[in-house]
């Protein structure tokens, strides 16, 4: 059954990725409307396999690398579904969605297997800590894509070089305000996965600090989006250079998303603990 979920899952999320890079050529708002449905159906779709992921292991399917990419895709995909609830701008699934689609195409080609669970990731603060960290992983995704948008748009504006992408871009200001949001939604639950992640670990490893490489990479994430926000809000930046620092902020996400749990951790590493594939 999770299989089935996850080819149907991929694929509608591969279509509507598709639909939406068509949309940026065309512009025809029939094909976005698609998009969206198709993309709303892979959504939904993803949702049913981690679900079922849960049901089978009984903790949060996020053990492996191969689930933890794909629950880092539908968190992505649920904040954008927020944002554009808020700011209904067709283009931002056009840069959202192929994020998702790539992040589940790498987990599509990790070979499955069992996986042994240990009974302290059944605790209760496990879920909490898992959900709320990748949420604000998958806000501050759109945050990267609201900053890539900027500099592309800020660019041919200072060229006065006004390409295909110009007319199809929000404006700068617009832009400017999904990164703030993005910030202002994603760091509050970010900080409550750093807090969560401490109580579980004095529940489960009798330590709220270890010094755990992927602890101290997820702390100094905190510490560059806390930087960010700080200066946004206190100091007043705005536009290119927040757009660059959001992006320089995603760069250490992805790290400590990836290479802390791939290279450097230990109790965090997809194979510790238990959370093993094979």
């Amino acid at each position: 059954m999770g299989e089935i979920l996850t080819k149907i899952s991929l694929f509608l999320i591969l279509l509507a990725t598709g639909g939406f890079i068509v949309y940026i050529l065309r512009q025809q708002k029939a094909i976005y409307q698609w998009s969206y449905r198709i993309l709303l159906a892979g959504f939904a779709a993803l949702t049913l396999q981690l679900l079922h992921g849960y049901v089978v292991l009984g903790a949060m399917p996020v053990l492996t690398l191969k689930s933890a990419l794909a629950f880092f895709a539908w968190t992505i995909l649920g904040a954008y579904l927020l944002f554009h609830a808020k700011f209904r701008l067709m283009i931002l699934g056009s840069f959202i969605s192929p994020l998702a689609a790539i992040l589940m195409i790498l987990s599509s080609t990790i070979p499955g297997g069992g996986v042994t669970v240990h009974p302290m990731f059944k605790s209760a603060w496990f879920p909490i800590h898992v959900w709320t960290a990748f949420m604000g992983n998958g806000i501050f995704t759109v945050a990267f894509a609201a900053a890539v948008m900027y500099l592309i748009q800020e660019s041919q504006i200072k060229r006065k070089k006004f390409g295909s992408l110009f007319n199809r871009l929000p404006s700068l200001q617009t832009l400017d305000s999904i990164n703030y949001y993005s910030l202002i939604y994603g760091f509050p639950f970010l900080t409550v996965g750093m807090i969560t992640g401490a109580i579980y670990a004095q529940y489960a490893l009798g330590s709220y600090w270890r010094w755990d490489p992927k602890e101290v990479w997820s702390l100094i994430t905190w510490f560059f989006y806390a930087a960010l926000l700080h200066e946004r809000i206190a100091v007043g930046w705005r536009g290119r250079k927040a757009a660059i620092m959001s992006i320089v902020c995603f760069c250490v996400l992805l790290f400590t998303f990836l290479g802390a749990n791939l290279w450097l951790s230990d109790y965090h590493s997809f194979k510790s603990l238990g959370g093993r594939e094979g």
